[in-house]
């Protein structure tokens, strides 16, 4: 398995793949204009479950200092550019997420 994140920032979608084959689809919120979400190659350097206050039930650091994707206390955020440069996830597709995908994992942003 070489499994790989794909998130498109304009469509407001994360992409899971094993190599060529799309896993999963979620719908994420992205970056607000002021503090838009970093484009560019990363990887996932750490898991927290119940990280608390406005991250949801699971936070995974990027390699990016003080990005991640986590998942939200505010669930109607999710499919707009409302986050301080984070992805935010609905709680049960992050919690499914972090559970598919090793530390390591690549991370792809783009527009």
């Amino acid at each position: 398995m070489v499994l790989w994140i794909d998130v498109a920032l304009q469509k407001h979608r994360l992409k899971l793949f094993d190599h060529t084959k799309l896993l999963k689809s979620y719908p994420i919120a992205i970056g607000k204009m002021l503090t838009p979400t970093p484009t560019g190659e990363y990887s996932i350097i750490n898991k927290q479950p119940n990280p608390g206050g406005p991250f949801g039930t699971m936070w995974m650091g990027l390699s990016r200092p003080h990005y991640g994707i986590h998942g939200t206390n505010n669930p109607s955020s999710i499919g707009k550019n409302v986050s301080k440069g984070c992805i935010r996830m609905y709680n049960k597709d992050v919690n499914e997420l972090a559970a598919l995908v090793p530390l390591g994992t690549n991370v792809w942003i783009h527009d």
